[in-house]
């Protein structure tokens, strides 16, 4: 039997102590319980999780196109500054990867787990060895070779 996915995270999150990139990704289609564990392991850890589209939305309504993709990183930074304790937990990263703000949404979680341990959803699948972001033929389509973060997903990897 498959180990549940609130499990999963918990123990990644101890896992990835010792890693240079202190980062969880919890990898599975839209509306398969992602956030659903995410809150078993805020309740489990006494933490709350921050909901990246809407607390990086509302810090960017005044800005203009080029300060937006300028600031993302240090709006992010701000956001997780606000957290207190040493893990973060990251719900809702859909706007990372909007092609206007011209970012690389792993780099932006993997800057933020240098110095914290971060637990990400990520809309999603585990393929040939690569983390998938959206279809080949969608504009925010992006591919990561597995490397450098832990994974946790509803095929758990072995």
């Amino acid at each position: 039997m498959a180990e549940p996915l609130a499990d999963q995270v918990m123990r990644m999150l101890k896992e990835s102590a010792g890693l240079y990139h202190r980062l969880t990704l919890v990898v599975a289609p839209s509306g398969s319980g992602k956030t659903t564990a995410l809150r078993e392991v805020a309740s489990g850890i006494g933490t709350t999780i921050i909901n990246v589209n809407f607390e990086l939305s509302k810090r960017m309504l005044d800005l203009t196109a080029r300060q937006r993709a300028i600031q993302v990183p240090r709006l992010l930074d701000e956001i997780a500054g606000q957290i207190s304790g040493d893990t973060l937990l990251l719900d809702n990263l859909e706007i990372l990867f909007d092609v206007a703000l011209k970012q690389d949404p792993l780099r932006l979680l993997q800057r933020l787990a240098r110095n914290r341990t971060v637990a990400a959803t990520w809309n999603g699948l585990i393929e040939n060895n690569h983390l998938t972001y959206a279809a080949p033929d969608h504009h925010e389509y992006c591919r990561y070779p597995l490397g450098d973060f832990l994974v946790a997903s509803l095929d758990a990897l072995g």
